[in-house]
């Protein structure tokens, strides 16, 4: 039986986010206003066939799956690399620090240009529509950032965890990294999250904090073919 974080976006917007889902019983997608994120139901022809209907235009869709990812005739591969998804092995504690401050939607600006800067994953204005964000400002600006992404029952994913450059070495985000893994706990969900694999810096910063690879993950960026 597969787990349910082999396809983590089908098992996400047929779940706790299936009120966002665009597209039907054989393939899904988010809005590309907030995650260019996408999956079919399984590889059979009718959902690779789905799959393939959902952009238009020039959209992109990033698909993240456990194993080798099949791609419909008419959707052409611009982009691939290899993921590693980790999960917590522990719970959590909850912390709290006077810096860190719940983000809203006055923030979405500033934590998009945060976000461009730094490279964290895909990220749009619309984020928050995802999940929480908190961040920490320096004499007003935000140099310091994480939150929430995919859920699945019982499983959140900790994303968009970033930095600025000029304050990168102060520890901000481990403490970010601390309190959203604190904060998805409380709730009695499992924290996971996705790096690059080539990111192998990230990778041992997130198991000192306690975190475990879960499985090696496939992903690939799609479009219509011209």
């Amino acid at each position: 039986m597969n787990h349910v974080l082999d396809r983590p976006i089908w098992s996400a917007l047929q779940s706790a986010h299936a009120d966002l889902a665009e597209g039907g019983k054989c393939a899904r997608r988010y809005p590309p206003s907030i995650v260019p994120f996408a999956a079919s139901a399984d590889d059979s022809p009718e959902s690779l066939d789905a799959l393939e209907n959902l952009p238009s235009g020039e959209e992109s869709m990033f698909l993240v799956e456990a194993g080798p990812i099949a791609v419909p005739s008419g959707l052409v591969v611009i982009a691939e690399a290899s993921v590693t998804q980790m999960v917590a092995e522990r719970p959590h504690e909850k912390i709290t620090d006077r810096r860190i401050q719940p983000l809203t939607e006055a923030d979405a600006a500033d934590m998009l240009d945060l976000a461009t800067l730094t490279r964290p994953g895909p990220f749009t204005l619309r984020a928050q529509s995802l999940g929480r964000f908190w961040g920490i400002r320096h004499e007003g600006r935000l140099v310091a950032m994480a939150g929430q992404r995919m859920r699945q029952t019982g499983f959140i994913e900790l994303s968009g965890l970033c930095t600025h450059p000029d304050f990168q070495g102060r520890g901000l985000g481990t403490l970010l990294f601390r309190f959203v893994a604190g904060q998805i706990a409380s709730v009695g969900d499992r924290a996971y999250l996705h790096a690059y694999a080539a990111n192998t810096s990230a990778i041992s910063l997130y198991k000192a904090q306690g975190f475990v690879v879960r499985s090696e993950m496939n992903m690939r960026v799609v479009k219509r073919r011209p």
